[in-house]
């Protein structure tokens, strides 16, 4: 193992060890406080252009399988831990997390100060950085402070696919076209497990294409970085409203937001890991959820996008749109931002949190069954 370093942009150094593939990795450092699902994390496509810090102090400790990858490659630009595991003891366990992050050519440090990286953050806010070992720190803060903000990038365009993909169902119940913005596996499995057949579609996709399918509903996925750059996404749903039954999820829910004229905002350090309160609005119940994005919904105004956390800014519980009434569904119990909405004239809704975790706790996973149920009452109309 070779001596490795982290520096952000605004020069602080962390060091550790080098115990991943050799180079130097550069992305906006965030950090996730989920204790399990190491793997499902690095892979999940919501991560691209990010360097991951782990806020568990020990990682690795059951190693790997297929079984738990949300996509067929790594995502995560990087990897930052505390105290990687030096063995895995799992009877599922096919390769060592280090092997696994090795092999798939991440940068990854070992033996960083993590608590302290993660204050530094909360204090600063997600700023972009450079890992790697055989460099100087002041190399690496150069490099640090060169790369671009993730405001204004549009990183989807890396991770979504190039082709239609079918994925049949365990059942009869529907179809739906998922927007691949950077879906997870176990997203689809969510809906094909509940007999919906789904039809993956690239995150491009026009609107009269979608219609042509003939699809029972649309879903839009989650996926990484600012949704603002989106404006093909943005602009396809809006031309799907009202006619189809729409659910989003995490970017999804952004997508959705701006497609009815709402604004977004970046987070100062975004929400990351399966241990987030929500609280609906309806009855008060609050959910713990899993959670994955560095950008938010303003639900006060889509005049005047603000980057505040202030509760009356994003608190609003209604606002009127050129598709009718939209209302907020759901708050973060830790900032206030805004966690769900739903449109009243129209079949709109989306959360800003994972329902299907992967990992994390599976306290909301009921809002795909609410889904499949309205999928089912589409079909039936036209049946």
């Amino acid at each position: 193992m070779n001596a490795g370093l982290l520096a952000l942009a605004d020069g602080t150094i962390f060091k550790g060890l080098s115990v991943g593939a050799p180079g130097v990795a550069v992305g906006e450092v965030v950090f996730n406080t989920s204790m399990t699902g190491y793997q499902e994390i690095v892979t999940d496509p919501s991560y691209a252009g990010q360097l991951i810090t782990f806020t568990s102090p020990h990682v690795g400790n059951y190693g790997t399988t297929g079984l738990d990858e949300q996509r067929d490659t790594v995502h995560a630009r990087g990897v930052i831990v505390r105290s990687m595991a030096r063995a895995a003891s799992s009877w599922r366990s096919e390769l060592s997390l280090v092997d696994y992050l090795t092999n798939r050519g991440v940068v990854t440090l070992s033996g960083v100060d993590t608590r302290r990286l993660t204050h530094h953050v909360t204090r600063r806010g997600s700023m972009a950085a450079a890992l790697g070992s055989d460099v100087d720190e002041d190399e690496l803060v150069d490099i640090a402070r060169a790369a671009p903000t993730m405001s204004g990038q549009n990183l989807v365009a890396a991770v979504t696919t190039d082709r239609v993909i079918d994925v049949p169902a365990e059942g009869d119940t529907g179809s739906v076209v998922v927007y691949d913005f950077g879906v997870k596996r176990d997203i689809l499995q969510a809906f094909t497990s509940r007999g919906v057949s789904v039809t993956v579609v690239p995150a491009t996709t026009a609107a009269k294409d979608v219609l042509a399918m003939n699809p029972d509903a649309v879903f839009l996925s989650n996926g990484p970085g600012d949704p603002e750059p989106l404006v093909a996404s943005i602009g396809s749903v809006r031309d799907l409203l009202g006619a189809v039954p729409i659910f989003g999820i995490c970017l999804g829910h952004q997508i959705l937001a701006l497609s009815l004229g709402l604004g977004t905002y970046k987070l100062p350090f975004g929400h990351h890991g399966g241990n987030h309160p929500v609280r609906r609005f309806s009855d008060g119940a609050v959910s713990i959820t899993a959670q994955n994005h560095g950008f938010s919904v303003d639900f006060a105004t889509s005049e005047n996008p603000t980057s505040s956390l202030d509760a009356q800014s994003h608190g609003a519980t209604a606002i009127e749109t050129v598709f009718g009434v939209v209302e907020a569904t759901h708050q973060n119990l830790n900032d206030s931002t805004n966690e769900g909405m739903a449109c009243r004239e129209i079949t709109a809704s989306s959360v800003q949190f994972h329902p299907e975790a992967a990992p994390g706790p599976r306290d909301t996973l009921g809002l795909f069954d609410e889904f499949t149920a309205a999928i089912g009452g589409a079909r039936a109309q036209t049946h």
